[in-house]
């Protein structure tokens, strides 16, 4: 019964006046994708789970098995794009975070999940251009946290190292980015990049971050962002810590393996094989 109320609300907020759309939305598939959407909204609103981590946890695993595709955010104009049968690892983590907040809210409208989205993934949680998307993953935990969307805990869980780095690789690579064939936005990333010129910011180092003392405090459900040596970029990959049996893995979309995945690495293994990754920094979502 409850499940059947759940679905009866979402849609008629479906066809409720588009209040609470935020501007213009690129899907992939609109029909499978409110569908797919209302299904995991309203599972998650069947858990019973003991903190917003586990949430988080429980709606990741959901998308086990979705194709890893790069670029699907990529279109003129910029859009609010939604794709939940293909994802990257930033956009698997943005979908997912967006679904915990609305879940959380008590909410089970992909409407409602579109609100939260934009929030994730805009400056101010506004779209507003190319350039308001928060490309850069430091650039996106300074404007979540300062807005109460996200907590930074890598300085909480163990005494960590920092990093100072001038970010600056999209303008150092504007062919790369189609969009910024535009001179407008190409000034205008290189104006958002000012703000990042010897940024610092803290990490864990592998031997660190594999402590017995901070495994134990990782969480399952935690956010990952590894750090990179690349000149210009802060962090290379992002994905969710899950805890099998006391030892962290990664649940991640990985173009290697083609898919979101738990990765048959142990996080351990992961890190001895990615010798481009300089550490980590640990996010968690605000309690809901």
């Amino acid at each position: 019964m409850k499940r059947l109320l759940l679905y009866i609300i979402c849609g008629l907020a479906a066809l409720s006046a588009a209040a609470v759309m935020p501007g213009e939305v690129r899907w992939h598939n609109e029909a499978s994708d409110t569908t797919r959407i209302t299904d995991i909204l309203v599972k998650a609103s069947d858990i019973n789970a003991r903190s917003t981590q586990e949430r988080v946890g429980a709606i990741a695993r959901e998308f086990v098995g979705t194709p890893y595709v790069a670029g699907t955010l990529e279109g003129t104009p910029e859009a609010l794009t939604v794709n939940v049968d293909q994802m990257d690892c930033t956009t698997f983590v943005e979908t997912v975070l967006a679904m915990a907040v609305t879940v959380g809210e008590r909410r089970s409208s992909w409407r409602d999940f579109l609100y939260n989205l934009e929030n994730m993934r805009y400056r101010q949680g506004s779209l507003n251009g190319y350039s308001s998307r928060l490309h850069y993953i430091s650039d996106w935990i300074v404007d979540n946290s300062h807005r109460g969307n996200i907590d930074e805990v890598t300085d909480r869980i163990a005494d960590c190292s920092y990093q100072v780095k001038t970010l600056d690789y999209m303008s150092a690579h504007r062919d790369d980015y189609p969009a910024l064939a535009d001179d407008g936005e190409f000034e205008r990333i290189k104006s958002a990049e000012v703000g990042y010129r010897s940024h610092r910011f803290p990490y864990l180092k592998p031997s660190k971050l594999l402590s017995k003392d901070v495994v134990a405090k990782l969480r399952d459900g935690d956010v990952i962002a590894f750090t990179t040596k690349v000149p210009g970029l802060d962090v290379s990959h992002i994905g969710f810590i899950v805890m099998k049996e006391g030892v962290p893995y990664l649940l991640h979309a990985s173009s290697r393996e083609g898919k979101v995945v738990i990765d048959p690495l142990s996080l351990a293994d992961y890190l001895h094989r990615n010798r481009n990754i300089t550490g980590a920094r640990i996010l968690r979502l605000k309690n809901r």
